[in-house]
């Protein structure tokens, strides 16, 4: 799969430190365009920063997405955010942390190019991940079908990239 996944553990401290990120250190964080990161807070794909300011929440949320977006649409992505957390600006439906839920998805990230791809082998990475979690059955199932749609399409990500790869060299 080979992405490049940020880590929010080791950014933790800096961002509590700094009391939050500026648009131009998450831009370099995440090697996305000042523009596109606007576009999603005015598209309530990503919740509003505070005093200009962007939290490890804020920053979590736009590596997942822009993880995802590759080979998702931005929509239903939104979709699938909206699915496990609700409304981007109220931390309140939450059923996992913004952090948290990313943590996961970095996880089984990291465990797909070990394992067969196979949909089994993928549900119990899932299933593992998520030992740690707990809620109510709704919940918990919930979240266990987001990232099984989140490792597919990181799965796919993967493999739209390595065709693009070839398809640049065919071309010469």
């Amino acid at each position: 799969m080979g992405h490049d996944l940020v880590s929010l553990e080791q950014l933790s401290p800096v961002i509590q430190i700094a009391d939050g990120l500026t648009l131009s250190q998450v831009c370099s964080i995440s090697g996305l365009e000042s523009s596109t990161i606007h576009n999603w807070v005015k598209r309530k794909f990503v919740p509003h920063p505070v005093n200009k300011k962007y939290s490890e929440r804020h920053l979590a949320r736009i590596l997942l997405i822009s993880a995802l977006r590759y080979c998702m649409r931005i929509e239903s992505i939104g979709e699938l955010m909206t699915a496990v957390n609700g409304d981007t600006d109220d931390e309140s439906d939450d059923i996992i942390s913004e952090q948290d839920l990313y943590g996961y998805f970095i996880g089984i990230a990291a465990r797909l190019s070990q394992i067969d791809t196979a949909p089994k082998d993928i549900d119990e990475l899932i299933v593992s991940v998520m030992s740690d979690y707990h809620s109510n059955k709704e919940q918990t199932e919930r979240l266990r079908r987001a990232l099984t749609v989140m490792a597919y399409a990181y799965i796919a990500s993967g493999y739209k990239k390595r065709a693009d790869g070839i398809l640049a060299e065919i071309r010469g």
